[in-house]
C-alpha cells in the first residue's frame, strides 16, 4: 500500500499503526500539499456490512463536529473495494505511550488533559454523538501539548434506534462502563466513566481494574470498587480524588450528568492545587504531626476551692477548644515551615535501589514508585522523577519515580510465503512495522510480490513499533538471449521464433516499400539480429508493403557420377519467397542435367547428389 494514491489525491507515505478494524497511514494530500492521516479498513472486514457501516459511520459522526480537541475528518472514499477515511494529521503521540514513558503524569498536566477531553466530549454529546471507546490510545497529544480525541469508530448517534443493541459489548474492556459491560445502553455518562478511568490512570500510573481475561475485568467494573487514587499517589488532592470517584460511579445517576460539569470541577482551584505547587500543603494535611501538649493553667488554691463543685459554662469549654486549636495549628505551622529544604537529586538512569538510597541519604522517606514498560531504558532503571532534579523541595515531599520494566516486546510473525500486502497486515497486528523500503530480489522459488525472507526471523521478540526487514520476490532471475534474424519472415513466423527465447514481438509494426521483400515480410528489426538482450525484451519490426523483387531465371547444370548406378538429384532454391525444393529426380550414371531455375531477389541455389551438397551459387 505504501506509495499508492487513494482517490487520485492521497499518497500513502508510511504506516503509523493499526487497530482491530483498520490500518493507519501517514499520507500526503497532493492537491493541498499537506500531511494527512489515512485510515484504511482491513480487507478481512470489507465484506462485512456491519463493519463497513461502522467505519463509514465514524466519518458521518465526526464530520458534523468542529472542536479544537477533536481530530477533524476531511474525506471518506472507496476504491477497488478499499474503504478509507482521510483525517487531520496530528504530529505527536498518543496518551497511552506518554503514560508508558512517564509512569505517572504530573497531576496538573493530567487535569489539563482531562479538561480538554471533557470539552471535546461536551461538544460531541451536544451533537448527540456518544464516543463509547474513550481510552488513552484514542487521545493524541500534539507537540504543542493539546489533547485531541480521535477514533470515533464505534461511536453511535444517541437515538432510540441505536441504543437498544445489547447483544454485544463494544469498547476496550479496561475503560468500559458498567452498563456497557452488562451489554446495556451507553450514553454520555458512559463516556464520562471511561474518562474517569483515563484520569485515574494518568494520576496513578496504573489501571483501576485488571484481570487475566476480558470477562474478569468487565465483572470488576460491575462489582468492585477501585483502590482510592490518593492511596497510590499521595500527590492527588482530595478534591481531585472526588472528581475521579464521581466520574467512576457505578450508577450513571451518581456520575457527572455532563462532561461540562466534570470540566468545571477539574478547573476548580482546589482541584488544580493537587499539582506540583500545592503538594507540600497536601503533605501538611496528611503527615503525622508530633503531639502538641496544652499549656496548664495554674490557679490559686483558694480559687479552686471557691469554685469547687461549680459547673463550667459552655463559653468556657468553647474558649478552651479554640485555644487548644490555635496552639496546635501554631505548632503544626512551626513544624511545617521549619522542615529542611534540599536540592532534589537527579536519580534518572539509576537502579531503583540506588535511587532509594540516594533519596534516603538526603532525608527523603516518602517515595512512590511505578513500574512501566519503556522502549529504550533498560529494565530496573529510573526513567523519570517528580519533582525534577535541582528543584528546591522539603524532605517531607513525596517523590514519584517511574522505573522501567524494559521494552514492551512483541513476537515477530512468520510472513515468508505471504504476499507483501498480507505480510504488512500480520506485522501491524503484532504492533510492529515493516522497515522501508522493502528489498526486492530475484527468486526461482517464489512468484513476484511474495515475501522471500525476513529479518528478524519468526518467533523472535521486538519492541513495540520496531521494524521488520522484508525481502520480496521480483520473480526468477532473467537471462540474456541473442536476438534471432527475423528479416524475410512473416509476423506469425517471427513471433514463434521470439517466443522460443522468451522474447516478445511489438504489436506496433512499421510499413515500408521494398523491392527486395514481398508484402507482409519483415524487412528490418530492432534490436538487430545477434544483439544480446534480457528475457522479456520486445523486438520491433518493419514490414514490406511490396511490390517485392522481380522474377529471374538461372541456368543450372549437373552431371551424375558414371559409376554404373542410379543417383538422386535435388535442386534447392533459397530466395525472397523462402526455401523450396525446385527439382527432385533420379538419373542414370553419367547423366548431364540442365534446368532453368526461377528465383526472386537475392538467392542461393544448391545442387544435391545423393543428399550430399555437390554445388552452390549465389545470385543477386
Amino acid at each position: 500500500m505504501i506509495g499508492r494514491v487513494m482517490g487520485n489525491r492521497y499518497e500513502l507515505i508510511k504506516q503509523l499503526g493499526g487497530g482491530g478494524m483498520a490500518i493507519v497511514y501517514m499520507g500526503r494530500d497532493t492537491l493541498l500539499n499537506r500531511l494527512v492521516t489515512v485510515k484504511v479498513l482491513r480487507p478481512e472486514f470489507t465484506s462485512d456490512r456491519d463493519f463497513v457501516q461502522r467505519f463509514r459511520g465514524e466519518a458521518q459522526a465526526v464530520a458534523r463536529l468542529s472542536d479544537p480537541n477533536i481530530v477533524s475528518i476531511y474525506d471518506v472514499g472507496q476504491e477497488d473495494n478499499i474503504h478509507y477515511l482521510v483525517m487531520e494529521y496530528v504530529e505527536g503521540d498518543n496518551l497511552k505511550n506518554l503514560i508508558r514513558k512517564l509512569g505517572v503524569i504530573p497531576v496538573d498536566r493530567a487535569i489539563e488533559i482531562a479538561g480538554q477531553i471533557s470539552e471535546a466530549l461536551q461538544h460531541a454529546h451536544e451533537n448527540n454523538i456518544v464516543h463509547r471507546d474513550i481510552k488513552p490510545q484514542n487521545i493524541l497529544i500534539t507537540k504543542g501539548g493539546r489533547a485531541k480525541l480521535t477514533d470515533f469508530g464505534i461511536a453511535r448517534e444517541a437515538t432510540t434506534a441505536t441504543l437498544t443493541q445489547t447483544d454485544t459489548i463494544v469498547g476496550s474492556v479496561h475503560y468500559i462502563s458498567p452498563e456497557q459491560a452488562r451489554g446495556g445502553t451507553a450514553d454520555a455518562r458512559s463516556d464520562i466513566y471511561s474518562l474517569g478511568i483515563v484520569l485515574y490512570e494518568m494520576a496513578t500510573g496504573v489501571l483501576p481494574f485488571t484481570g487475566e481475561t476480558p470477562v474478569g475485568v468487565a465483572m470488576k467494573h460491575i462489582q468492585e470498587s477501585p483502590t482510592p487514587p490518593a492511596n497510590i499517589n499521595p500527590a492527588i488532592a482530595p478534591e481531585l480524588q472526588r472528581v475521579i470517584t464521581r466520574a467512576m460511579a457505578k450508577n450513571p445517576a451518581d456520575r457527572y450528568q455532563s462532561a461540562q460539569d466534570m470540566a468545571a470541577d477539574l478547573l476548580q482551584p482546589a482541584t488544580v492545587g493537587g499539582g506540583e505547587l500545592s503538594l507540600e500543603a497536601d503533605e501538611f494535611a496528611t503527615r503525622v504531626i508530633p503531639t502538641v501538649h496544652s499549656v496548664p493553667v495554674i490557679r490559686p488554691h483558694t480559687e479552686r476551692k471557691k469554685n469547687k463543685g461549680k459547673k463550667r459554662p459552655p463559653i468556657f469549654w468553647l474558649g478552651l477548644v479554640l485555644l487548644i486549636s490555635v496552639i496546635a495549628a501554631a505548632g503544626a505551622f512551626w513544624y511545617y515551615v521549619n522542615v529542611p529544604e534540599i536540592d532534589m537529586p537527579n536519580v534518572a538512569g539509576k537502579t531503583e535501589a540506588e535511587a532509594r538510597e540516594i533519596l534516603r541519604d538526603q532525608g527523603i522517606e516518602n517515595i512512590l514508585v511505578s513500574h512501566n514498560l519503556h522502549p529504550t531504558v533498560a529494565q530496573g532503571l529510573v526513567v523519570s522523577q517528580d519533582p525534577k532534579p535541582n528543584t528546591k523541595i522539603k524532605i517531607t515531599r513525596t517523590v514519584t519515580l517511574s522505573v522501567s520494566m524494559g521494552q514492551d516486546l512483541r513476537e515477530v510473525p512468520e510472513v515468508i510465503g505471504q504476499t507483501l500486502y498480507n505480510a504488512r497486515i500480520r506485522i501491524s497486528v503484532n504492533e510492529l512495522n515493516v522497515t522501508e523500503p522493502v528489498q526486492e530480489i530475484y527468486s526461482d522459488n517464489y512468484p513476484a510480490g511474495v515475501v522471500v525472507d525476513q529479518d528478524p526471523r519468526p518467533g523472535e521478540k521486538l519492541a513495540v513499533g520496531a521494524g521488520v526487514l522484508l525481502s520480496v520476490s521480483k520473480g526468477p532471475q532473467p537471462v540474456d538471449q541473442r536476438v534471432p534474424s527475423l528479416v524475410g519472415l512473416t509476423i506469425e513466423d517471427a513471433g514463434g521464433e521470439l517466443e522460443k527465447l522468451n522474447l516478445h514481438l511489438d504489436s506496433n509494426t512499421g510499413q515500408a516499400t521494398s523491392m527486395e521483400y514481398f508484402a507482409g515480410q519483415i524487412i528490418s528489426q530492432d534490436p538487430p539480429a545477434g544483439t544480446e538482450v534480457r528475457e522479456g525484451t520486445t523486438v520491433q519490426v518493419t514490414l514490406s508493403n511490396g511490390p517485392g523483387p522481380q522474377r529471374q531465371v538461372a541456368r543450372v547444370q549437373a552431371l551424375t557420377p558414371d559409376d554404373g548406378g542410379e543417383h538422386s538429384l535435388k535442386i534447392v532454391v533459397r530466395d525472397a519467397k523462402g526455401t523450396n525444393d525446385f527439382h527432385t529426380e533420379t538419373y542414370p550414371p553419367g547423366k548431364k542435367v540442365v534446368k532453368e531455375v526461377p528465383y526472386y531477389g537475392k538467392a542461393v541455389i544448391q545442387v544435391y547428389i545423393d543428399q550430399a551438397l555437390a554445388g552452390e551459387q549465389s545470385f543477386e
